[in-house]
């Protein structure tokens, strides 16, 4: 009996050891699952989320969709306040970063770092790198500032992957033309704010080519979805997990 028990010990330990490894190696292929998506006005961000969430939910993984601003009530009520002031009223850079922040870290609080503990996926429509654009163009917040509000709210809680999508403005602006409802206080500004903010987002994935890939988003929805599902299959190695 205490051979068959000693036996035992050690076959479970192996079997430990075995789960340790396998472990070890899925968080090797697997980084935090967190992607954004960033770019100006028009580039299709919301669509290209949608296109990859049922892509993932396909091959199996738990997903889910959320924007900035917004994701949570109170940061949605900040997102009315940013986008929609009342008649009349406009938001300094300054004041409007800290608006974004303020959204941003109830965001990541209650649903972000949930999620990602729990192993799912989360597509980010737009995150920090957007107030860091937004913001500093036009005789905004200086990049330290910015930098220093960013580290203080996100902590280690980074995106993996950005997917930059990049057009030129006379496609954006037809895109934006052809939807419903009114401009935002964003989309209403002029065309040298617009184009300031896709240079803008142009240095960022020249800064970081690592994290933020550029996508040329005046193709074609299915060719704009196709190359972004080849980085996110690269990026987090789908081809040998599914192997």
């Amino acid at each position: 009996m205490l051979r068959q028990r000693s036996r035992s010990s050690a076959s479970s330990a192996e079997q430990s050891k075995v789960s340790a490894r396998s472990a070890a190696m899925m968080a090797e292929v697997s980084p935090l699952r967190f992607i954004t998506l960033e770019g100006g006005e028009g580039t299709g961000k919301s669509t290209l989320q949608h296109a990859l969430a049922e892509r993932l939910r396909a091959e199996g993984f738990d997903v889910v969709t959320t924007r900035e601003p917004g994701g949570t009530p109170l940061a949605e009520a900040v997102r009315e306040l940013a986008l929609h002031p009342p008649a009349g009223a406009d938001w300094s850079p300054m004041s409007e970063a800290l608006l974004m922040n303020a959204a941003r870290s109830d965001h990541l609080e209650k649903l972000i770092r949930p999620a990602l503990a729990e192993g799912k996926w989360v597509i980010c429509d737009r995150f920090a790198d957007s107030t860091r654009v937004y913001q500093s163009v036009k005789g905004g917040v200086s990049s330290n500032v910015l930098k220093s509000m960013e580290s203080t709210v996100l902590g280690d809680t980074v995106p993996t992957l950005t997917l930059v999508l990049d057009a030129p403005l006379e496609t954006t602006a037809g895109r934006r033309s052809a939807r419903n409802g009114p401009d935002d206080a964003f989309e209403k500004r002029a065309t040298d704010f617009h184009h300031a903010v896709r240079q803008g987002f142009i240095s960022l994935s020249q800064e970081e080519p690592l994290r933020c890939k550029l996508i040329d988003a005046s193709r074609d929805i299915a060719s704009v979805y196709a190359a972004a599902w080849r980085i996110v299959s690269q990026t987090y190695a789908l081809n040998e997990m599914a192997g």
